[in-house]
């Protein structure tokens, strides 16, 4: 965990672009694999559209949530965020930050995720130590890894 001065190093905004860019892209390869396996076809008279089922779209959906719960409560990052050298930790510098606080950051996503994470993006630019609404709700920081 990076220390700058005796404060966490909170300013990893571009890094979490980033990394949440990463992980919006694994979800992409996920949700294509999904809708191949679970995935209806309607077609028209000028295209072809193919949907996931609402079986599927229950299995993608219970995929993500585990995928931010486990790996950030076990290890403080996702994918994107070892690619980028950024981790979840407590606000007391514990890390990882455990399975309640990932939860909550977790859920928090869907409304931080509005607009194109639109949301959460403003939030974390007006927060001094830089926390979307999951990180203020579960009392975690994104710091360099």
């Amino acid at each position: 965990m990076s220390v700058t001065g005796n404060a966490l190093d909170v300013h990893v905004t571009g890094r979490r672009v980033v990394a949440t860019l990463i992980d919006g892209l694994i979800f992409s390869v996920l949700g294509y694999l999904a809708t191949s396996l679970f995935g209806t076809t309607v077609e028209s008279s000028s295209f072809q559209l193919t949907t996931l089922s609402p079986g599927g779209s229950v299995v993608l959906f219970v995929v993500a949530l585990a995928y931010y719960i486990l790996l950030e409560g076990l290890l403080g990052r996702t994918v994107g965020k070892m690619a980028t050298g950024i981790r979840v930790v407590r606000e007391d510098g514990v890390t990882p930050p455990g399975f309640g606080p990932a939860t909550i950051r977790t859920l928090l996503r869907i409304v931080d995720g509005l607009l194109g994470n639109l949301v959460g993006f403003i939030i974390v630019l007006a927060s001094q130590k830089r926390q979307r609404l999951g990180d203020l709700a579960a009392k975690t920081l994104v710091v360099r890894a």
